[in-house]
């Protein structure tokens, strides 16, 4: 049966490498093993956005019983010409257990071997980014040894 809708078309908007602090564990919670992993800077590069990670933010994480990571991010981005964009990334990290169990132990294992997803909020006061304001993001991405490499997308 088709669909009564084509599927939007995705449009990059650019790619972040995201520096991360060692992981500062909190134990169990309601929902699973509970942690933090501080955001300490990175870079932003793309033809509608480049800049840098700024020093401030966090992956608020859950670990659920089957392994997966719940993903819950909030961090900031300032532009090469001075503008603060705000993300905010909610998701979800899983694959076979040896592949993350490779991904823990701070391989640098292939994305295309486990699923690392997020939706994404973007926003920002500056009249010159007011195009991220109003549309939805998707973005897609890895975990590296002490970065997370993300390429987000705004959904046409």
């Amino acid at each position: 049966m088709r669909p009564l809708f084509d599927a939007p078309p995705l449009i990059h908007a650019f790619d972040v490498t995201v520096d991360l602090a060692p992981i500062m564990e909190m134990g169990a919670g309601r929902a699973g093993k509970r942690r933090i992993i501080p955001i300490i800077g990175g870079t932003v590069t793309g033809e509608r956005v480049t800049g840098r990670v700024l020093n401030l933010g966090a992956d608020w994480q859950t670990i659920w019983a089957d392994g997966t990571a719940e993903l819950d991010t909030r961090y900031a981005i300032e532009t090469d010409d001075g503008a603060v964009i705000e993300v905010i990334n909610y998701g979800r990290r899983f694959g076979p257990p040896e592949v993350m169990a490779r991904v823990a132990a701070g391989e640098d294992v292939d994305p295309s071997e486990y699923y690392m997803r997020t939706h994404c909020r973007l926003e920002s006061g500056d009249p010159r980014y007011a195009w991220i304001n109003a549309p939805l993001f998707l973005s897609t991405g890895g975990r590296r040894a002490s970065s997370v490499v993300i390429s987000f997308y705004q959904i046409g």
